[in-house]
């Protein structure tokens, strides 16, 4: 069975998916009022781009089952940020409490992570990474990729052509759907520019959301009116 996460990324043309700052209710109940195609949280890690540390995962076990419990689109998780983080016993609850997909670089996804966990499973590269690996995906069944690219320093940073290049170079190669992480300070104007890339979803985090439940609604509210009128049957680019 189809899993929530492809089938949003193989129906739509561009998805526009939220990393919360903060495993908290209501900064997702904003993001889900203003539009949010998939919702994703963190446990167990040190977010860059957001200055937050996430513990562990029966801390938010709760509020993760209050987000599901009104949100019945794409759930998806980061469950470590770290391969010795990533625990067995962990992962295989994920499913239970409701989440749909996860979300984890290559470099700290365990081998046991590999096995059906009942989750759609989506891997991260960074800016290390050789990108012709990348074509290897699919043989291993992962849904997308999530395209983690910028250096930590240049976080907040404006999108260049330099980086579409390289998200391009990544959807070319890749054979699954890509996702872009808003690393860049990305504007409205730059939602026409990846989607032109080929890139099915644009992942909003911290540096454009914010971390307060205004600021969040506001970022979403604008990146939802710019993606659908993408996605308008009427429009052309």
């Amino acid at each position: 069975m189809m899993g929530k996460f492809k089938e949003l990324l193989e129906r739509k043309p561009l998805s526009l998916v939220v990393s919360l700052p903060e495993n908290e209710l209501a900064l997702a109940r904003a993001a889900m009022e203003e539009g949010a195609d998939a919702l994703k949280v963190h446990y167990n890690v040190g977010h860059r781009a957001s200055g937050n540390h996430f513990g562990p995962l029966d801390r938010y076990a709760e509020v993760f089952r209050a987000i599901r419990s009104e949100f019945d689109g794409p759930l998806g998780v980061v469950p470590s940020g770290s391969i010795d983080g990533a625990r067995r016993e962990d992962v295989e609850r994920l499913a239970g409490l409701g989440f749909d997909f996860y979300s984890i670089y290559a470099h700290h996804l365990p081998s046991f992570m590999l096995s059906d966990l009942g989750l759609d499973p989506t891997f991260a590269i960074n800016e290390e990474y050789d990108a012709s690996l990348v074509t290897s995906a699919a043989h291993f069944g992962f849904t997308a990729l999530e395209a983690s690219i910028v250096p930590g320093k240049e976080y907040g940073t404006p999108l260049s052509f330099a980086d579409v290049l390289k998200y391009r170079r990544l959807v070319l190669q890749a054979q699954v759907p890509v996702l872009v992480p808003s690393q860049r300070k990305l504007v409205l104007e730059d939602v026409r520019v990846l989607r032109d890339t080929g890139v099915k979803a644009i992942m909003l985090g911290a540096v454009v959301t914010g971390n307060t439940k205004e600021e969040l609604r506001r970022a979403v509210n604008g990146f939802r009116n710019a993606v659908d009128s993408l996605n308008r049957p009427d429009y052309i680019s």
